[in-house]
């Protein structure tokens, strides 16, 4: 074959987009979106807004990434573990949106249960972030990340346990059952993170 055939037949192979930078990308706004969550639990109303508007982002990059894995030729990990992370990461964010509004469809302010819950989930996501920067390379270090989100949820579930008994002294039943709804909320949020985490940890196994 002629030198000039082979460089024609690389201008026909097809790019490869950086899927897992695009993935990384939308776990970038999910944190925003925890930050600026953290920052309403602790009592800014404003950031409310800062909520939907990471929520709205993600939804934006976990589009993008999907466009990416369809036109992608070969990816660092297998597309059905792409598409599960990305669809995992969007939940998490999405529920931190349903918690603040029906916070705030409820007039139920969030308590202090509920800020240190919205701490917790910011270390789990840095956790999840670092996972996933090894993903592919390293695949003991992306599990130990991993694995270090999960025990951050084990701890923001204790938390939620914790708030959960001291409802018991609040003698307004409504407020009672309200704020139960929100702890319950972030029950399905912790949920969601270990979901990631342990897609993560599946993926690598799949490379072992």
């Amino acid at each position: 074959m002629a030198a000039g055939d082979v460089t024609r037949k690389r201008w026909f192979l097809p790019e490869t987009p950086d899927v897992l930078g695009m993935l990384r990308r939308q776990m970038a706004v999910t944190i925003d979106g925890a930050d600026a969550f953290a920052r309403w639990a602790g009592g800014d109303a404003a950031a409310a807004q800062a909520v939907r508007d990471a929520e709205h982002q993600g939804d934006v990059a976990k589009r993008d990434l999907l466009s990416a894995l369809r036109e992608a030729f070969v990816t660092p990990i297998e597309p059905e573990d792409l598409f599960a992370l990305s669809r995992g990461i969007d939940r998490i964010l999405n529920y931190v949106t349903d918690l603040v509004e029906e916070s705030e469809a409820m007039a139920s302010p969030p308590d202090e249960g509920i800020a240190t819950m919205a701490g917790l989930l910011g270390d789990a996501l840095r956790h999840l972030d670092d996972a996933l920067s090894k993903l592919g390379t390293d695949g003991d270090h992306a599990t130990a990340s991993a694995d270090a989100a999960i025990a951050a949820q084990h701890q923001l579930e204790t938390a939620c346990y914790a708030g959960m008994v001291g409802l018991l002294g609040v003698e307004d039943r409504t407020e009672r059952i309200t704020r139960r709804e929100l702890y319950r909320r972030f029950s399905r949020i912790g949920e969601a993170v270990v979901d990631v985490a342990e897609r993560i940890v599946y993926a690598v196994v799949k490379q072992s």
